[in-house]
């Protein structure tokens, strides 16, 4: 089964794609992790993908589809791919139709989380970790059982990353509207689309994510 994860950032693809791949031996293929990947690879399409990085030019649609189809031959038959971060334009969706067609493969569901855009900067914003060992905490949803320590190491430094700021959340927002705005009628058509309150614990995600591939 191959899948499309929709979402901005903040709304919970990643943890979702890590319980997609633990429970149900998927594969996600994340065109940020491909590029890295293949940028390290000593091959053509590694070096065409370093220079162009390097230039701090856009990846070309052909280099993505080229990547996504390199990945694809590496994977078994049997094993089911979730597509994060691509495509992003219709064009990229089209192209991907054609690269799954060619290995007798198609796209099943297209699954949306779907955020409240206040909630979702409360989420974003408030949350910190601890500077030693990582450890998440929130403002309002997780604070650490005696203030400022640590609840897994004691350290007593806190750090938050700098572009967890209302303005920069709201940002990813619109751009995510604007670059996923062009795909949905498109799946929509095809009746690929389901929609899933992002907003929930992620375990009822999980569950409605379950409930749509008819597990």
């Amino acid at each position: 089964m191959d899948i499309i994860l929709l979402g901005p950032p903040g709304a919970g693809k990643g943890t979702q794609a890590e319980r997609l791949v633990a429970e149900h031996g998927m594969v996600q293929l994340s065109t940020g992790d491909m590029l890295r990947e293949a940028r390290k690879a000593d091959s053509d399409l590694g070096r065409q993908v370093a220079a162009v990085m390097d230039s701090g030019a856009l990846v070309s649609d052909d280099i993505v589809s080229a990547l996504i189809d390199e990945r694809l031959s590496r994977m078994d038959a049997g094993e089911g791919a979730i597509f994060d971060g691509y495509p992003r334009t219709l064009a990229q969706a089209q192209a991907l139709d054609a690269i799954l067609a060619a290995r007798g493969r198609e796209i099943d569901h297209v699954v949306e989380l779907v955020v409240d855009e206040d909630a979702l900067v409360e989420r974003i914003t408030g949350r910190f970790s601890c500077a030693r060992c990582g450890a998440p905490y929130h403002d309002n949803f997780k604070q650490p059982k005696v203030a400022g320590t640590c609840d897994v190491c004691g350290a007593h430094e806190f750090v938050r990353r700098p572009d967890d700021n209302a303005e920069t959340v709201r940002k990813r927002m619109a751009e995510y509207r604007a670059k996923t705005a062009p795909i949905l009628p498109y799946y929509e058509a095809k009746g690929l689309i389901a929609r899933v309150d992002g907003m929930g614990s992620p375990a009822d995600v999980t569950a409605a994510i379950d409930a749509i591939l008819g597990e």
